[in-house]
């Protein structure tokens, strides 16, 4: 027989409703005693009205709009709404979802995504004849259609498959005007777009969208701000102290808006401030019947990741860990100098020097002091004395700790027994907080590499000044710049280019800030604003443009004073 070497898939135009005031209008037949319309849409938007008609023979209309991500169904008449009918959930999940809506002599139903259970019925007290005109998307504001004007706005996403009792609507005739009209649509084309791919939102932010801008929840993030970047918590126990806080337990975050998490430590802030991170194994464990084939090893777990407590120690000043190792002949290396028990730091390297000593030295504390029981010795322990004694001391060089594992081998032999101890560990100082630089006339500055963050990045200092006015930081670029400056002795501008306009953010201060003392800076900007905080006076942010430029793209060194 006769074929056809093709199949004709029917041509699909979609539309596209730009803004909140566009509308398509579409006619209808009017007085039939049934209305029956389908359609399939896609959004990111929660509200929005997708459909509305006036009714015939009695002045009323119904609106199908979406709330809070459903469909909804509402009749009125004469300001009265008649009824109120839901179906679905989640429709603003930028997919396509279908719709069909009939109402037949007083029953009224609506089905989402041809699912039975996602469908909803209901019945009216009066007969309804349908009117001429059908409203897709939002309504004309002109004229006397204002029974359509809603609290919700206009619908802004994509239609497709428009059909009117059981009859497609042809869009393309629509454009051409052969029938109905529209404004501001975009038709033969879905303009929709995911502002979630790539996610801005940092540090694992959840993020959500509209159908013109994204938005990032942080709850439980540790992190705040647009796109969740700028840290909650304080960097050290020392930053802690310098907010007038006192001892207790406190998050930190030591690499702040950087990727590592935040976590939980002890800051001892009596004396100098001591941050103190524990470990899984801090009690005294006693050694019997190990030995080179069959040794004791235990391993310490902290409860900071091995990348985080880098970055605390790194911080800090000074770092230690006390190990404690007691003895009864049980020797911690034999007399030719082979290890008989060792420890494992940070490095995963392995270390045959203990508490009190220095790599470079290879002893304990007494070996080091010349205080061993037998001078022949470095090490207590290694005498060999049918007695209980110990090596004790601090383990301070800060490149290999905090000691994650420890290896024990000489108790098999009679009368033979260790035991041992390992300390939290110790951390004091930062010194990225108590480190300042003087710039004693116009012409001094330092500069640092090229300022690479190109989403987001976050700059924090003090300041203490007597001059009225001068430039804190900047770095240029072809036509980006990022800028922070004293204005005048009360005002602070952090002023930026990233493609779309300088931009600046003001914050005025009601005392002057060149008053000799310390005054806190905090500057932040990412792809959805700018923000500039002074001390404890209210943020001040700059919403960016949406679909702007928002790289920030500079080449030449930065300049800090």
């Amino acid at each position: 027989g006769n074929v056809s070497f093709s199949c004709l898939e029917p041509q699909v135009v979609p539309v596209t409703f730009l803004s909140s005031s566009s509308y398509l209008a579409l006619p209808g037949t009017s007085g039939q005693d049934e209305v029956f319309v389908s359609f399939q849409f896609r959004t990111w938007n929660k509200e929005g009205l997708l459909l509305s008609s006036k009714l015939h023979q009695f002045s009323g209309c119904f609106l199908l709009y979406l709330s809070d991500g459903r469909v909804k169904i509402n009749l009125h008449r004469t300001g009265r709404v008649l009824s109120d009918i839901a179906a679905g959930a989640g429709l603003n999940n930028g997919q396509w979802h279908s719709v069909s809506l009939s109402v037949k002599r007083n029953r009224i139903s609506v089905r989402v995504d041809n699912d039975v259970t996602s469908s909803a019925h209901a019945s009216i007290p009066l007969q309804i004849y349908s009117g001429d005109v059908f409203y897709f998307g939002g309504c004309p504001s002109i004229g006397n259609i204002s029974e359509c004007n809603t609290s919700f706005g206009g619908f802004q996403g994509c239609m497709r498959l428009i059909s009117i009792g059981n009859k497609a609507v042809d869009m393309i005739s629509v454009q051409q005007n052969g029938f109905g009209n529209f404004s501001d649509l975009q038709i033969d084309l879905c303009g929709i777009m995911d502002r979630c791919l790539p996610n801005y939102c940092e540090h694992g932010g959840e993020c959500s969208q509209s159908w013109n801008n994204f938005y990032c929840n942080c709850a439980n993030t540790g992190y705040k701000g647009a796109t969740c970047h700028y840290p909650i918590y304080e960097q050290s126990c020392e930053a802690y102290k310098h907010r007038g806080n006192t001892s207790g337990f406190y998050y930190i975050d030591s690499d702040g808006s950087g990727p590592l998490g935040p976590f939980l430590v002890y800051c001892n802030m009596t004396d100098a401030t001591w941050t103190i991170i524990q470990h899984n194994s801090t009690n005294l464990t006693r050694v019997k019947s190990a030995n080179r084939e069959n040794p004791h090893t235990v391993f310490f777990k902290y409860s900071a990741s091995l990348d985080q407590l880098q970055a605390t120690i790194n911080l800090a000043d000074h770092c230690e860990q006390e190990l404690a190792y007691y003895c009864k002949k049980s020797r911690l290396s034999k007399s030719d100098g082979m290890p008989l028990s060792w420890w494992i730091g940070r490095t995963n390297e392995t270390h045959t020097y203990w508490g009190g000593s220095l790599p470079a030295v290879q002893k304990c504390a007494c070996g080091v002091e010349g205080s061993c029981i037998d001078s022949q010795h470095y090490c207590n322990c290694d005498a060999d004395r049918d007695e209980w004694t110990n090596d004790t001391g601090f383990l301070s060089y800060k490149d290999h700790l905090p000691v994650t594992e420890l290896v024990i081998t000489d108790t098999d032999r009679p009368n033979s027994e260790a035991a041992y101890k390992l300390g939290p560990l110790l951390c004091r100082g930062d010194r990225t907080f108590w480190n300042s630089a003087s710039f004693n006339t116009e012409t001094s500055y330092l500069h640092f590499p090229t300022f690479h963050e190109e989403l987001s990045a976050d700059v924090s200092f003090f300041f203490k000044t007597t001059a009225s006015s001068g430039v804190f930081l900047e770095n240029l670029g072809i036509q980006d710049f990022i800028r922070i400056e004293l204005h005048s002795p009360s005002e602070v501008i952090f002023s930026f280019d990233v493609g779309n306009g300088p931009s600046e953010v003001i914050v005025q201060s009601l005392s002057a800030l060149n008053d000799n003392q310390w005054h806190y800076v905090k500057a932040e900007r990412n792809v959805k604003e700018a923000s500039l905080q002074i001390d404890q006076l209210p943020q001040r942010s700059h919403s960016a443009p949406p679909d702007g430029h928002i790289r920030l793209q500079l080449n030449s060194q930065l300049f800090v004073g």
